[in-house]
């Protein structure tokens, strides 16, 4: 029977700062810092990391991690493992970037487009066509057509592959 041994990690300054830089970026694409610290963290690590050794290597909380890590499991960027003869849960991360990148695309959209998209389809189906409401629903027809056109490049962009990306952004340069 295999028993894992503890990881003593510690990060280098490099890995240090990669972890940092990762957090900053992940609050731009819509998620707290520790959750994109401690992604940055399992895409580093050349094992599944515990629960505890991830709360030693960025000294967070046993609560904001389990949360933290729970997140990124829902989000499609961390899977959760068992190994033999450990009753703790371990936890690695997808280091595919393109595949890191599609999931974020398709939880931004999830998250972000098709709620306004839908609250957009509500206040047309609630507003009166009077000329008392005529810019407001200009506006929101403006507001739809652009944020479909942005889900429909999103949802290519998910389901496309690598080839297919860099032949449209080659096409755009």
């Amino acid at each position: 029977m295999y028993i894992r041994t503890s990881i003593k990690m510690q990060l280098n300054e490099q890995q240090q700062k990669f972890v940092h830089t990762w957090g900053i970026l992940g609050t731009n694409w819509g998620i707290n810092k520790t959750m994109a610290q401690l992604h940055a963290l399992l895409m580093i690590s050349e094992k599944a990391l515990s629960t505890e050794e991830m709360m030693g290597i960025l000294q967070i909380s046993r609560g904001n991690t389990n949360m933290n890590v729970r997140a990124l499991v829902e989000w499609g960027l961390a899977n959760k493992e068992m190994i033999s003869g450990d009753r703790r849960d371990f936890y690695s991360a997808k280091k595919d970037i393109w595949v890191v990148a599609r999931q974020i695309a398709k939880q931004r959209r999830k998250r972000e487009l098709e709620p306004v998209i839908s609250a957009l389809v509500e206040i047309k189906n609630e507003t009166d066509d009077t000329q008392e409401n005529m810019e407001l629903l200009n506006r929101v027809n403006d507001i739809e057509d652009f944020a479909i056109k942005v889900d429909n490049m999103l949802e290519k962009f998910e389901n496309s592959d690598e080839n297919w990306f860099y032949k449209v952004l080659l096409k755009l340069v």
